[in-house]
């Protein structure tokens, strides 16, 4: 199992973001959270196999409709799963 902490910079809050990043995530079956950040990025952790993480990944760098990403931060580990759903957290 692995970890994808990601965060995403630019103009990433207000539009739609956080919805989008939770219908991939549900969609690929990975577990974690995304959030806003008060610097107006938005920030993701996701667990799960690295071929459904990647996807997410590539989601992460073009973001919905309206979204104009400049700059995604990435790391990665191996852990246990820590989490049983995906969710938005405020």
């Amino acid at each position: 199992m692995n970890r994808l902490w990601a965060r995403v910079h630019g103009t990433v809050q207000g539009v739609g973001f956080r919805w989008y990043v939770l219908h991939r995530a549900r969609t690929l079956e990975l577990t974690g959270w995304v959030r806003n950040r008060p610097d107006g990025s938005v920030e993701v952790l996701a667990e799960g196999p690295r071929h459904t993480l990647a996807p997410l990944l590539e989601a992460l760098r073009k973001g919905p409709a309206g979204a104009r990403v400049t700059r995604v931060e990435e790391s990665w580990s191996e852990v246990s799963p820590q989490h049983d759903g995906f969710e938005i957290l405020t």
